[in-house]
């Protein structure tokens, strides 16, 4: 599916309900996502080759007018799903060149928005590092995609998608890899090419590796806080440990913002549209593509 539209991203008029409601009651949320942390995460695995098979047909790939090979920008939606600002986003993101891949977690797994607020938002079904697995696998398929340059891609995440995005940093090649993720024959390095990432409104809480290891590559990041986010709880300790332990993160605090910011017509009472944050948003994106595609310096 191809978007061709690069319409100014305040002009869209979503009708849908905020995917805001992260983790809304703490305690059980907490309890929740504790009980999570200490299970197996799959009785069973599955290939490479069967996830990209599961994601590839609810994948929204948005391409820029210019023919040839563009960088690549894959985008992870929050825990309420896929929202019609992520397309725009993704018409953005060809606007400035780049090929966006959305990738929909729900779908092929069945999870109704319903059932995401109650399971995946609270913590307790598919946590960032087993949702690690469908970046690796919408990273691996894009590798082949005559379109894309490998060599120049970025992941763009939102509350869990962010999680989801650092996790697959943090997670330890090997039988770690492969038992958090549900994928049997993953490679050493699946994250090959990642060159940047953007963090918006990040999840660092409990269940996130965020600040407590070491990433595998350390793609030049960008995290963006919002002032008054009341959902995904305080984030810039962890992000800070996270830098402290060499992680390239840029961190940048949207005053007078909160959780979701882009969503217009949000229902839930924590958030508020700011089409001032959402157009800083949108150049902040632009300018990582710019960056991305930028010629890479000669080796010294």
């Amino acid at each position: 599916m191809s978007l061709t539209s690069a319409a100014n991203l305040a002009q869209w008029r979503p009708a849908r309900q905020s995917c805001a409601r992260v983790l809304g009651l703490p305690i059980l949320a907490a309890a929740l996502v504790l009980f999570g942390f200490l299970m197996p995460a799959h009785a069973s695995a599955e290939t490479l080759e069967q996830r990209i098979g599961r994601l590839e047909p609810h994948f929204t790939v948005v391409r820029p007018q210019t023919p040839g090979r563009t960088p690549v920008v894959i985008m992870m939606h929050g825990c309420g799903g896929p929202r019609p600002f992520i397309e725009a986003m993704a018409a953005q993101a060809a606007a400035a060149g780049a090929t966006a891949i959305v990738v929909d977690s729900y779908a092929p797994r069945r999870i109704s928005r319903i059932a995401a607020f109650a399971t995946v938002c609270t913590g307790a079904r598919l946590r960032g590092r087993e949702r690690a697995g469908d970046l690796y696998a919408a990273l691996a398929w894009a590798r082949r995609q005559s379109w894309a340059d490998a060599e120049r891609v970025a992941a763009v995440g939102w509350s869990h998608g962010s999680w989801t995005i650092m996790d697959a940093l943090a997670l330890r090649s090997g039988p770690e890899m492969r038992r958090a993720t549900g994928l049997a024959d993953l490679s050493e390095e699946p994250l090959l090419g990642l060159q940047r990432t953007m963090l918006v409104y990040p999840y660092a809480n409990i269940g996130s590796f965020c600040g407590r290891r070491d990433w595998r590559l350390t793609p030049a990041s960008l995290a963006i806080i919002a002032q008054h986010d009341y959902i995904v709880g305080p984030t810039r300790a962890a992000l800070e440990r996270q830098r402290a332990r060499g992680a390239p993160i840029e961190i940048v605090l949207f005053e007078g913002a909160t959780h979701a910011f882009e969503d217009e017509h949000a229902e839930d009472p924590r958030v508020r549209y700011n089409p001032a944050a959402t157009q800083r948003e949108v150049q902040m994106l632009r300018d990582m593509i710019a960056a991305l595609s930028a010629p890479t310096p000669p080796a010294r």
